[in-house]
């Protein structure tokens, strides 16, 4: 009995590194430079969208009844940056997505700026279009360096609309002070927007070349993949996770977004795996979604045209940012479901698996937005930890902790089990 004990211990173990092991794998393919950030530009989305496709396959996964494909087409425009992206004080170049980072309605631009200098101490001529513009064409300035220290509250929010309205006129230039953040914009503005790093700037001489493309119908690919129950029934589970991500802002930089979201991306394959060994009482549907960067496009198309009916949805538990935990884990729509967060908040109190399980009302901030709009029970659940890298170059596989991983698993797993 002593031996067999043993063995099962050793082979639990086994297949918890492996399973661990191919997370990692999953995660760190996913946010390789050939995936191009996942988004717009060279095709960024879609080759990520192939790879799970095969990845479902290898589980054992099929298309939900019905489809014939695991892949849901969808159009929508998005403005892209696939050409160059470059800025140079005084003859220096400065590194896109750490020196400066461009709006993400950027038009495009080529030339030397000679830019008017806008501040607290001359905010005023801003507020003049047309004096502004008067004085702009006299000393021939072509774009505005705008330098917002100091200019708070109602007065700050008057210049960020007038500074919108001069951008289809002339580049901007923002001295900006704080953390980058980069986004998706389904628009373009006529000039570009760019925010500069603020210890960089020291009235140097600026050039600036971006080159925008905006796709008016860019086709992009939910990913569906299915598990039917031990025995028939209607009652389905869903797991989803956007793959997308930001994609290239010029030829040369992109944006990784492992923990946002390759990490729930991975996560979603690895239940995969376990549910494709050990099925549930309900049939489960894992939908990876695309455009979730570009305002929740994918889920809100998938939800006009779902491929199971909506009815039959049980729960929908929606997994974004899930690379850490050290803090423990936030549930949005807890106040609305809160039979659903006592069950997970008990599994983790038995199970001793998390530090925190952290209760949040509703938000429009991930795909599950638009399943509850529709009257489907569903929940969004993200890690907490010292990991605070987001929507900008440094969100690496190299920065992923998967500190809490297994219990993560265990936590969803005993969860299908008690809804």
């Amino acid at each position: 009995m002593r031996n067999y004990l043993v063995i099962l211990f050793f082979l639990s173990t086994t297949t918890f590194f492996a399973q661990e092991d191919l997370i990692r794998k999953w995660t760190k393919d996913l946010c390789a430079p050939e995936m191009h950030g996942r988004g717009y530009v060279y095709n960024g989305d879609n080759i990520a969208a192939d790879y799970l496709v095969n990845e479902y396959i290898k589980l054992g996964l099929t298309p939900v009844p019905g489809q014939t494909n695991m892949r849901q087409p969808f159009e929508f425009p998005v403005n892209t940056f696939p050409g160059r992206m470059l800025l140079t004080l005084n003859g220096n170049q400065v590194k896109p997505g750490d020196g400066y980072i461009v709006s993400p309605a950027s038009g495009s631009f080529e030339g030397k700026l000679s830019p008017y200098i806008l501040n607290i101490e001359n905010f005023a001529s801003v507020q003049s279009p047309v004096t502004m513009k008067k004085e702009i064409e006299f000393n021939r300035f072509n774009s505005i360096l705008v330098d917002k220290n100091g200019i708070t509250g109602d007065s700050l929010k008057l210049m960020d609309e007038i500074l919108m309205r001069w951008n289809q006129v002339l580049p901007i230039i923002e001295i900006y002070s704080k953390k980058f953040t980069w986004s998706v914009s389904i628009s373009a503005r006529e000039y570009p927007y760019v925010y500069l790093r603020d210890s960089l700037y020291t009235n140097q001489e600026m050039y600036l070349h971006i080159e925008n493309v905006l796709e008016q119908r860019h086709t992009s690919n939910n990913v569906v993949a299915y598990i039917p129950a031990i025995k028939q029934t209607d009652e389905t589970i869903y797991f989803t996770a956007h793959y997308d991500h930001l994609g290239r802002m010029g030829d040369e930089t992109y944006f990784p977004g492992a923990n946002d979201n390759a990490s729930g991306t991975a996560m979603l394959l690895s239940l995969a795996k376990h549910f494709k060994a050990f099925p549930s009482k309900h049939n489960i549907v894992f939908v990876s979604f695309a455009g979730e960067e570009a305002g929740l496009t994918g889920s809100r198309y998938y939800t006009d045209h779902p491929l199971t009916k909506l009815s039959d949805i049980k729960f929908l538990v929606n997994l974004d940012i899930m690379g850490s935990g050290e803090e423990g884990i936030t549930i949005v729509n807890a106040t609305l479901f809160p039979k659903a967060f006592k069950k997970f908040k008990k599994i983790n109190k038995k199970g001793k698996l998390l530090s925190n399980v952290k209760s949040r009302g509703p938000a429009a901030n991930s795909d599950h937005y638009f399943f509850t709009e529709k009257g489907v029970p569903a929940v969004f659940i993200y890690t907490m930890g010292p990991n605070k890298h987001y929507h900008d170059i440094f969100d690496t596989y190299e920065e992923l902790s998967f500190a809490e991983y297994d219990d993560l698993i265990q936590l969803l797993m005993q969860f299908v089990k008690k809804i």
